[in-house]
């Protein structure tokens, strides 16, 4: 028998439920996940499907399994190749495009071939949760999508609720009141340590600030590209236990999409239900992106990393001035306007050099020793 992990959102869900994983079980895990990137990584808005993909394993007739041999088809783009190669759980890929009804179909001939005795749905922040109508709810879709699926899936199904408010779409204080009181764990410095090393070229914010508040980190994080401020707090570190229905009576849109058999038909319900849906912010900021990189080609490039290291001290001390304790890479890559792989080399530089500043995986905007 295996345990198997469904990750709501896609990536980030997925690493979390490794971590989980870890902290919580001995038995052979298989994940189960969307490949919903972020745009900085997958230019296209929207999740991938089988057919972006090269070199997937077949595992049933419905399922594919990811490898570390996978590869997306350009100019699609995807992290969980190189995921694949650093988790010890195999990822399955799940295919949105024929809807909820797809799903469910995937999921059921992995729990058969699995022999899995239940199954436990991953997410982090809780927007899995959405009443649909939260001020703050950015990212409906997807995790209301993987929640329908599981309706009728043959065997019980749980939903863990790890680090609640920390994708920044639901306050904490609404994530605890809807989730309850049950605590399936509590993350450690251990349960994370053996992840970090993947933060270091994996975007998730939510899932970074997961294992920062395992490993000690108080205080407000600032994320995105919006610099939406985070509360870090002795919540944080937490994973909550809900049963399927009680999840499942929360979500309307969950609940709406169970029949939808295309993507395209679960965006029109969310769209209906919510008044928008990820999609819809993807789309307008691919389009920005392509806007910004088009003129990025005509302008002198100039700017040093040393350069860059400059700005980003003035950034984090004017965050520092304004209560921020904390700023994700990833926000910081976004407030001075920097590409995926300067980023990455925007990183190496500030750790190496001013290191007092780095909680793996986030960066503090005061010296934290």
């Amino acid at each position: 028998m295996t345990r198997l992990l469904i990750a709501a959102g896609g990536g980030g869900d997925a690493l979390a439920a490794a971590i989980i994983h870890a902290a919580t079980g001995s038995e052979p895990a298989c994940i189960a996940t969307l490949a919903w990137d972020r745009l900085l990584i997958d230019p296209l808005p929207g999740p991938r499907s089988v057919r972006d993909f090269a070199s997937l394993r077949r595992l049933t007739e419905h399922v594919r399994v990811i490898t570390p041999h996978t590869r997306p088809i350009p100019p699609a783009g995807s992290t969980l190749p190189r995921l694949a190669a650093a988790l010890d759980a195999p990822l399955a890929l799940l295919d949105p495009t024929h809807g909820a009804h797809g799903l469910r179909l995937q999921l059921r001939e992995l729990a058969a071939v699995l022999a899995a005795p239940h199954a436990e749905i991953i997410d982090v922040g809780g927007d899995i949760l959405t009443t649909g109508d939260d001020p703050g709810l950015r990212s409906p879709l997807a995790d209301a999508l993987v929640l329908s699926a599981c309706h009728e899936l043959d065997i019980p199904v749980d939903v863990l609720i790890a680090g609640p408010g920390l994708d920044g779409e639901i306050p904490e204080i609404d994530v605890l009141a809807r989730a309850g009181t049950a605590i399936a764990t509590r993350l450690r410095p251990a349960d994370v340590d053996r992840c970090l090393h993947v933060f270091d070229w994996h975007p998730s914010e939510a899932t970074a600030l997961l294992a920062a508040a395992a490993r000690g980190a108080r205080g407000t994080a600032e994320v995105r590209d919006s610099g939406l401020p985070v509360p870090l707090t002795d919540h944080s570190p937490n994973v909550y236990r809900l049963t399927y229905a009680q999840a499942l009576a929360v979500n309307p849109l969950a609940q709406a999409l169970r029949h939808a058999t295309s993507l395209e038909e679960a965006e029109r319900i969310t769209g209906a239900l919510c008044g928008f849906s990820e999609l819809d912010y993807e789309r307008a900021k691919a389009t920005a992106l392509r806007e910004a990189g088009s003129r990025a080609r005509h302008e002198p490039h100039a700017v040093t990393i040393e350069d860059l290291g400059h700005q980003a001290r003035i950034y984090e001390h004017n965050a520092a001035g304004r209560g921020i304790d904390y700023l994700t890479f990833r926000r910081l890559a976004e407030a001075l306007g920097v590409s995926t792989a300067t980023a990455g080399h925007l990183r190496t530089h500030l750790i190496t050099t001013r290191p007092a500043h780095y909680l793996p995986p986030i960066w503090a905007t005061r010296p934290i020793r």
